[in-house]
Protein backbone atom coordinates (compact mmCIF):
# COMPACT_ATOMS: atom_id res chain seq x y z
CA UNK A 1 0.00 0.00 0.00
CA UNK A 2 1.07 3.16 -1.31
CA UNK A 3 1.28 6.05 1.52
CA UNK A 4 1.10 9.84 0.44
CA UNK A 5 2.69 11.86 3.08
CA UNK A 6 2.60 15.93 3.74
CA UNK A 7 6.26 17.62 4.83
CA UNK A 8 6.40 20.77 6.08
CA UNK A 9 7.68 23.68 8.28
CA UNK A 10 8.32 27.41 8.44
CA UNK A 11 10.78 29.22 6.42
CA UNK A 12 14.20 28.13 7.57
CA UNK A 13 13.27 25.00 9.65
CA UNK A 14 14.89 22.93 7.43
CA UNK A 15 12.25 21.44 5.74
CA UNK A 16 14.14 21.49 2.04
CA UNK A 17 17.13 19.48 3.95
CA UNK A 18 14.45 16.72 5.24
CA UNK A 19 12.79 16.46 2.03
CA UNK A 20 15.89 15.81 -0.02
CA UNK A 21 17.31 13.05 2.59
CA UNK A 22 13.78 11.16 2.28
CA UNK A 23 14.31 11.48 -1.24
CA UNK A 24 18.04 10.12 -0.80
CA UNK A 25 16.07 7.10 1.60
CA UNK A 26 13.92 5.97 -1.52
CA UNK A 27 10.94 8.01 -1.03
CA UNK A 28 9.60 9.61 -4.28
CA UNK A 29 9.15 13.48 -4.12
CA UNK A 30 6.55 15.87 -5.28
CA UNK A 31 7.81 19.77 -4.58
CA UNK A 32 4.81 21.90 -4.19
CA UNK A 33 7.06 25.23 -4.70
CA UNK A 34 8.22 23.86 -8.06
CA UNK A 35 5.06 22.82 -8.86
CA UNK A 36 4.02 26.37 -8.38
CA UNK A 37 7.10 27.50 -10.71
CA UNK A 38 5.65 25.32 -13.16
CA UNK A 39 1.86 26.91 -13.51
CA UNK A 40 3.21 30.45 -13.26
CA UNK A 41 5.54 30.05 -16.42
CA UNK A 42 4.54 32.47 -19.46
CA UNK A 43 1.78 30.82 -21.46
CA UNK A 44 0.03 29.05 -18.49
CA UNK A 45 -3.11 30.02 -17.40
CA UNK A 46 -2.72 30.33 -14.09
CA UNK A 47 -0.14 33.21 -14.99
CA UNK A 48 -3.08 34.94 -17.26
CA UNK A 49 -5.15 34.86 -13.96
CA UNK A 50 -2.87 36.18 -12.05
CA UNK A 51 -1.78 38.97 -14.22
CA UNK A 52 -5.53 39.69 -14.58
CA UNK A 53 -5.75 40.26 -10.59
CA UNK A 54 -2.45 42.35 -9.89
CA UNK A 55 -1.49 44.06 -13.21
CA UNK A 56 1.54 43.55 -15.63
CA UNK A 57 3.46 45.32 -13.19
CA UNK A 58 4.23 41.77 -11.91
CA UNK A 59 5.86 40.72 -15.09
CA UNK A 60 9.73 41.24 -15.24
CA UNK A 61 11.10 42.45 -18.96
CA UNK A 62 10.77 39.09 -20.05
CA UNK A 63 7.24 38.14 -19.63
CA UNK A 64 7.98 35.86 -16.40
CA UNK A 65 6.36 36.30 -13.01
CA UNK A 66 8.00 38.83 -11.07
CA UNK A 67 8.12 36.43 -7.66
CA UNK A 68 10.14 38.99 -5.35
CA UNK A 69 8.01 42.12 -6.29
CA UNK A 70 4.99 39.64 -6.10
CA UNK A 71 6.20 38.34 -2.60
CA UNK A 72 6.46 42.00 -0.99
CA UNK A 73 3.01 42.79 -2.50
CA UNK A 74 1.35 40.24 -0.57
CA UNK A 75 3.13 39.78 2.47
CA UNK A 76 1.88 43.25 2.83
CA UNK A 77 -2.19 42.99 2.09
CA UNK A 78 -3.66 39.62 3.27
CA UNK A 79 -6.74 39.77 1.19
CA UNK A 80 -4.12 40.04 -2.13
CA UNK A 81 -2.35 36.80 -0.60
CA UNK A 82 -5.64 34.95 -0.50
CA UNK A 83 -6.81 36.39 -3.76
CA UNK A 84 -3.32 34.43 -5.05
CA UNK A 85 -3.62 31.11 -2.79
CA UNK A 86 -7.28 30.61 -4.59
CA UNK A 87 -5.76 31.04 -7.92
CA UNK A 88 -3.18 28.67 -7.16
CA UNK A 89 -4.02 26.12 -4.36
CA UNK A 90 -6.45 24.47 -6.44
CA UNK A 91 -4.16 24.04 -9.70
CA UNK A 92 -1.08 22.38 -7.50
CA UNK A 93 -3.62 20.00 -5.72
CA UNK A 94 -4.46 18.73 -8.91
CA UNK A 95 -0.79 18.15 -9.85
CA UNK A 96 -0.10 16.82 -7.09
CA UNK A 97 -2.69 14.80 -7.24
CA UNK A 98 -1.94 13.28 -10.96
CA UNK A 99 1.41 12.78 -10.41
CA UNK A 100 1.02 11.25 -6.78
CA UNK A 101 -1.59 8.40 -8.94
CA UNK A 102 1.18 7.75 -11.82
CA UNK A 103 3.43 7.03 -9.08
CA UNK A 104 1.19 4.42 -6.76
CA UNK A 105 0.33 2.61 -10.34
CA UNK A 106 4.17 1.92 -10.79
CA UNK A 107 4.94 1.56 -7.77
CA UNK A 108 1.90 0.73 -5.16
CA UNK A 109 4.37 0.52 -2.16
CA UNK A 110 5.83 3.88 -2.75
CA UNK A 111 6.11 6.51 -0.21
CA UNK A 112 5.50 9.67 -1.96
CA UNK A 113 6.30 12.89 0.23
CA UNK A 114 4.67 16.09 -0.80
CA UNK A 115 7.12 19.57 0.51
CA UNK A 116 5.01 22.05 0.95
CA UNK A 117 5.61 25.29 2.93
CA UNK A 118 1.67 25.93 3.23
CA UNK A 119 0.70 22.46 3.04
CA UNK A 120 -1.61 23.26 6.61
CA UNK A 121 -2.91 27.06 5.49
CA UNK A 122 -4.13 25.58 2.03
CA UNK A 123 -6.10 23.11 3.68
CA UNK A 124 -4.30 19.99 1.99
CA UNK A 125 -3.08 18.34 5.02
CA UNK A 126 -6.47 16.91 4.66
CA UNK A 127 -5.35 15.11 1.27
CA UNK A 128 -2.47 13.18 2.62
CA UNK A 129 -2.08 10.16 5.14
CA UNK A 130 0.62 11.93 7.16
CA UNK A 131 1.99 14.85 8.18
CA UNK A 132 5.37 15.71 9.05
CA UNK A 133 6.17 19.16 10.35
CA UNK A 134 10.19 20.27 10.44
CA UNK A 135 9.93 21.99 13.95
CA UNK A 136 12.95 24.52 14.43
CA UNK A 137 13.49 27.76 16.78
CA UNK A 138 12.89 31.27 15.54
CA UNK A 139 16.50 32.14 16.27
CA UNK A 140 17.88 28.72 14.34
CA UNK A 141 15.25 29.70 11.31
CA UNK A 142 17.02 33.69 11.66
CA UNK A 143 20.12 31.97 10.87
CA UNK A 144 19.51 29.81 8.38
CA UNK A 145 17.70 32.10 6.56
CA UNK A 146 20.40 35.15 6.88
CA UNK A 147 23.15 32.73 5.42
CA UNK A 148 21.40 32.41 2.16
CA UNK A 149 21.75 36.17 1.98
CA UNK A 150 19.05 37.04 0.16
CA UNK A 151 17.04 38.42 3.15
CA UNK A 152 17.72 41.18 5.97
CA UNK A 153 17.19 40.68 9.55
CA UNK A 154 13.99 42.38 9.53
CA UNK A 155 12.77 40.60 6.73
CA UNK A 156 13.83 37.41 8.05
CA UNK A 157 11.49 38.20 11.17
CA UNK A 158 8.59 39.16 9.03
CA UNK A 159 8.87 36.19 6.91
CA UNK A 160 8.59 33.71 9.97
CA UNK A 161 5.85 35.79 11.85
CA UNK A 162 3.64 35.67 8.71
CA UNK A 163 3.66 32.18 8.29
CA UNK A 164 1.04 30.11 10.72
CA UNK A 165 2.38 30.08 14.21
CA UNK A 166 4.89 26.59 15.11
CA UNK A 167 2.80 25.26 18.03
CA UNK A 168 -0.38 25.65 15.85
CA UNK A 169 1.03 23.74 12.96
CA UNK A 170 2.48 20.78 15.36
CA UNK A 171 -1.21 20.30 15.84
CA UNK A 172 -1.50 18.53 12.53
CA UNK A 173 1.54 16.55 12.91
CA UNK A 174 1.48 12.88 13.12
CA UNK A 175 5.25 12.80 13.40
CA UNK A 176 7.58 16.48 14.52
CA UNK A 177 11.18 16.09 13.08
CA UNK A 178 13.48 17.95 15.73
CA UNK A 179 16.08 20.66 13.48
CA UNK A 180 17.54 22.58 16.37
CA UNK A 181 21.36 20.97 15.46
CA UNK A 182 23.55 19.97 13.00
CA UNK A 183 21.93 18.17 9.54
CA UNK A 184 23.53 14.70 10.69
CA UNK A 185 21.11 14.69 13.74
CA UNK A 186 18.64 15.73 11.09
CA UNK A 187 19.83 12.93 8.88
CA UNK A 188 19.39 10.66 11.92
CA UNK A 189 16.03 11.73 12.66
CA UNK A 190 14.62 11.04 9.38
CA UNK A 191 16.12 8.04 9.09
CA UNK A 192 14.15 6.52 11.91
CA UNK A 193 11.12 7.88 10.74
CA UNK A 194 11.29 6.63 7.33
CA UNK A 195 11.47 2.91 8.68
CA UNK A 196 8.41 3.93 10.71
CA UNK A 197 6.60 5.07 7.19
CA UNK A 198 8.08 1.95 5.84
CA UNK A 199 5.84 -0.34 8.38
CA UNK A 200 3.00 1.41 7.48
CA UNK A 201 2.91 0.77 3.88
Amino acid sequence: MSLLVGLTGGIGSGKSLAAKIFEELGARLIDADQLCRDLVRPGQPALNEIVSFFGGLILNSTGNLDREKLAEIIFQDPEKKSALEVILHPKVFEKEREIYLKIRTADPSAIVIIDAALLIESGNHKNVDKVIVVKSSEKCQVQRILSRGSLSYDQAVARIKNQMNLEEKNKYADFILDNESKPEDLRKRVQELYAKLLKIT
